[in-house]
């Protein structure tokens, strides 16, 4: 069963290397040295055009000092994460999880309550206080569905996200399997090809961060030393202080 909750963010010696190598100004943007650096810096993946649908494209502001001109030079660029499916567990219990991966459907879990009046019960006390929710979503998949037009999934997509939140639930854990990573990267998809603008939470988007790097970890995938880059940026941009005190505490017994 896939975590919902994201894991520690980055790791101590990442968040020295942060430290010692920005100052903040404004909040939102990440001041560095490395100009160089930062200005080769792709501004999308190597990919065929068809093969970027299966990216979340989150954009990372970033300012920088250029000496020679006494200026800040801004600049928008983008941090590309690829959308990892989830994993069914190998019991009889996910298979509605595994059909939808196989035929790439959306689970919509109104309609899975009406097919399997079995479960019906077991589904709607999990979710007593958030069905609404679940009813808004079909609604607006199924408009989907009637028109093919992506902007009926934005609020599927964001009902999704926050729902995500209060996982595990019996009904995920005994029938159902983690349908809500694959519906995110269900919806996030049909709204790529669909060219619609969105966004998503920090902490979503922390999430399909780990999930890929995970992935590349299993796969034993090459490093990509500008993915590595734009994620450390993003970490610093929504993240700003987490973790710090920890490092300063650290720095701190390290000089004694």
């Amino acid at each position: 069963m896939d975590s919902y909750k994201p894991k520690p963010l980055l790791n101590k010696s990442e968040l020295k290397q942060i430290k010692r190598s920005r100052t903040r100004v404004h909040g939102q943007k990440v001041i560095t040295d490395d100009v160089k650096k930062l200005k080769s810096l792709s501004v999308t993946p190597d990919l065929p055009e068809e093969e970027l649908v299966n990216y979340y494209k989150e954009p990372i502001w970033i300012e920088y000092y250029i000496p020679r001109e006494s200026r800040f030079a801004y600049e928008v660029k983008y941090l590309y994460v690829y959308l990892v499916n989830s994993e069914p567990r190998p019991t009889p219990m996910d298979s509605i999880l595994r059909e939808a991966l196989k035929n790439d459907q959306f689970v919509d879990l109104v309609e899975v309550a009406r097919l399997h009046p079995e479960k019906e019960k077991l589904i709607r006390t999990s979710y007593t206080n958030s069905w609404p929710f679940f009813e808004s979503i079909s609604n607006g998949y199924k408009q989907y569905q009637q028109t093919k037009d992506p902007y009926y999934l934005r609020v599927p997509l964001y009902h999704t996200e926050n729902l995500m939140k209060r996982e595990p639930s019996l009904s995920t854990l005994e029938f159902t399997g983690n349908f809500f990573i694959h519906n995110l990267n269900w919806l996030i998809r049909k709204m790529n090809r669909g060219g619609k603008e969105f966004s998503l939470e920090d902490e979503t988007i922390s999430i399909l961060i780990k999930r890929r790097n995970e992935y590349w970890e299993k796969k034993n995938l090459p490093t990509d030393e500008d993915f590595d880059l734009f994620a450390a940026l993003f970490y610093e941009q929504a993240f700003p202080n987490r973790g710090l005190e920890e490092i300063e505490a650290a720095e701190l017994l390290d000089e004694d």
